[in-house]
């Protein structure tokens, strides 16, 4: 008899356990508010109640820009359907938001270096193809004859109209990129997993305008090569505009290449001062490389932000199917997911994400170089404090933690993840920065001293003829 009172009492307990899991776990319970302060955009809302960070970023970048004006339409049809290879087309969803068709499977669209050489290979028995070849796309930054490198004349020969193509595209006023994850209603790996088939495409197209840029300078074609270098700045400076890291980078590279392309063209061609002068109004013109500030203000903090509340919506799975590809990936009705995200309060987290991008983008404002990158430092350090602090939290510690500390301490180990390395990003633009100083000091003594036949003995001797005001160091 006492043995089968014992057995109801572990029952009664066992049932009462299992109820309060399933009710913790029922869907339709939040784990999270929808307010600016967490979410930071409250709509749109997909059909289960979570923001749409998908729509809502497209809505935010794409505003106002039309398929005329977009410089990405025109990429795409240089770059072709499948810019970088592949059996999978992009989703729908990507050319609705780009406001244009799918460019057709056929055409006359850009070949890769790599591409080229082995369809050469393929369909001529005579071609040699060997590994030196690969590493050849790089540009030298030094004329150099169809004669001495004839596969690479005859490759930028096969893509002249997809590059004429990309240097239409340069000449438009706006870039605008959806980030198109490829979803399902019931799954996403959100803005985490948007795909950017086209950036390694634009970055071979700049190596290619600044190879042809040096080819032109040995036939004496001045104009076409600095046109070339033009194009290549105006590539790099649209790809910037995109609101990942991931193309101001890109841009960045670009914009650096362009660079090294305009430094060759003073040190081989032959510029009258008129076309030096010229050529640095054409620079003063271009616009300004976008802010990293800016990344982080609405891209970064989108991703970061739609990755906790996807990782409230579906657990740990969510990042076991960013990480493992041949996962399926997780369901929003999954019990073991529930029950992990039901013990969370994922508020503090949201929070604190929102807090850590703003201080990200104060700090990257500030006027002076020395205060902005010490106080980046600074906050750097905290958020991998913060992180390291969490990762090493004991278990016994972490089961008996309130809902709300647990919530702050999962979102501290995935800002300090998600961060990428904004100091080393700065430094980059940075020197892109100080290279373009450098640039337009070098492009104004080549025009003085064609004019004088002497360098001057100070730069301040440079303005006002050749350059309005000598440009700081930022270093």
């Amino acid at each position: 008899m006492r043995r089968r009172r014992l057995w109801s009492t572990v029952l009664g307990i066992l049932l009462s356990i299992i109820v309060s899991l399933v009710i913790a776990a029922w869907p339709g319970k939040s784990t999270f508010t929808v307010s600016p302060e967490t979410t930071y955009i409250t709509e749109p809302l997909d059909k289960h109640g979570y923001v749409d960070y998908v729509t809502a970023l497209n809505q935010r970048i794409g505003k106002g820009i039309t398929p005329d004006k977009n410089a990405n339409v025109l990429i795409w049809q240089a770059l072709g359907p499948r810019p970088e290879g592949g059996s999978e087309a992009m989703p729908p969803e990507y050319f609705r938001w780009l406001g244009g068709d799918c460019p057709p499977e056929e055409g006359d669209y850009w070949i890769s270096w790599r591409g080229y050489l082995k369809q050469q290979a393929k369909t001529d028995p005579n071609f040699l193809y060997n590994a030196d070849d690969d590493r050849a796309i790089d540009p030298p930054f030094v004329p150099w004859t169809a004669k001495d490198t004839p596969k690479l004349a005859a490759w930028l020969e096969r893509n002249r109209r997809p590059l004429a193509l990309m240097i239409e595209a340069t000449r438009r006023s706006e870039y605008y990129n959806p980030y198109v994850p490829r979803r399902t209603e019931d799954w996403s790996p959100g803005l985490f997993g948007a795909l950017l088939p086209t950036i390694q495409g634009c970055r071979e197209v700049a190596n290619a305008l600044v190879w042809r840029a040096m080819h032109s300078i040995t036939e004496g074609r001045v104009d076409a090569a600095r046109q070339d270098l033009l194009a290549s700045h105006r590539l790099g400076r649209l790809m910037g505009r995109g609101a990942t890291m991931v193309e101001l980078l890109v841009g960045l590279a670009i914009e650096g290449i362009a660079t090294k392309g305009d430094i060759a063209l003073l040190g081989h061609a032959k510029l009258t001062s008129k076309q030096l002068l010229a050529y640095l109004e054409d620079l003063d013109r271009l616009p300004p490389m976008p802010a990293l500030a800016d990344k982080i203000d609405t891209g970064e903090r989108f991703v970061l932000l739609e990755t906790i509340t996807l990782m409230a919506r579906h657990g740990t799975g969510f990042l076991e199917g960013l990480t493992n590809p041949n996962r399926k990936p997780p369901t929003g009705n999954r019990f073991t997911a529930r029950l992990f995200t039901r013990s969370i309060n994922w508020d503090p987290a949201l929070r604190n994400a929102n807090h850590r991008c703003d201080e990200y983008v104060a700090a990257l404002r500030i006027p002076d170089r020395i205060e902005r990158k010490l106080e980046l430092s600074t906050l750097i350090e905290d958020v991998k404090t913060l992180g390291d602090q969490a990762k090493f939290t004991g278990w016994t510690e972490r089961q008996f933690m309130d809902a709300e500390t647990r919530g702050e301490l999962i979102g501290n180990i995935l800002i300090r993840l998600l961060t990428p390395a904004y100091q080393k990003l700065l430094e980059s633009a940075e020197r892109i920065e100080q290279e373009q100083r450098n640039l337009r000091i070098a492009i104004a003594l080549a025009a003085y001293r064609h004019d004088r036949d002497h360098y001057p003995a100070k730069l301040d001797e440079l303005t006002p003829k050749y350059l309005a005001k000598i440009p700081d160091d930022l270093f």
